[in-house]
């Protein structure tokens, strides 16, 4: 660990211009694969070097949510216009509200000093890969369908049908991960420690050999 927080320590002393070519992360997994859990230890293991692109929002705020911390609230007008100007790596629409990743909000984190994460579904993924925008792609998987099925039975907050639905998402998902160039790295987690170090480790290589490279 003490390596790789030295080598973090040396990311913060970049310039923002070398932090701007640093590539974002771009990972995603289904709800049960541990993901969140992964993110939750990276943050507190290394706090300071790591930041979410905030993403934006035509719903409204809930209470205690904040404008930029939370996500960006905007109207559906100016969101329409600034996906007809581009401004969106990624965007979709859930019960009747857009939301999306800008490419403003990704480069106002690499402006801060920080590395970006950026943290989306399977079809988030899929229109991040059609645009040029230059990331380190990771896909956090369960053990198999069984398994993350027993991890969302556990929890007891899914019907049958929405089980289903979710497990259907899994499924195409996992099948997406399978193909050729889909993502950079793949993390079975059928164990939470080993693939937290497996997590470490892929970040450790993939950043250490851009700072070599900018030397």
């Amino acid at each position: 660990m003490r390596g790789l927080t030295q080598f973090f320590q040396r990311v913060r002393t970049y310039s923002d211009m070398a932090m701007s070519s640093i590539r974002p992360i771009v990972i995603s997994g289904p709800s049960g694969s541990g993901k969140s859990t992964l993110l939750q230890r990276l943050f507190k293991d290394y706090q300071g070097c790591f930041e979410f692109s905030v993403s934006h929002t035509t719903r409204q705020p809930r209470p205690g949510e904040e404008d930029g911390k939370d996500y960006y609230f905007t109207d559906r007008e100016k969101f329409e216009k600034m996906m007809a100007e581009g401004g969106f790596l990624e965007h979709a629409q859930f019960s009747g509200n857009r939301y999306g990743t800008s490419k403003m909000a990704v480069e106002k984190v690499q402006k801060s000093g920080k590395i970006c994460i950026l943290d989306v579904e399977i079809n988030g993924v899929k229109n991040i890969k059609q645009t040029d925008f230059n990331a380190r792609y990771i896909f956090v998987q369960p053990p198999s369908i069984e398994a993350l099925e027993a991890r969302l039975r556990g929890r007891g907050t899914e019907t049958e049908e929405s089980l289903k639905k979710r497990l259907d998402s899994v499924q195409e998902a996992m099948d997406y991960a399978k193909v050729p160039g889909a993502y950079d790295h793949i993390i079975v987690n059928d164990n939470l420690d080993i693939a937290y170090e497996k997590f470490k480790g892929i970040l450790s290589a993939e950043y250490s050999s851009l700072l070599q490279n900018g030397k």
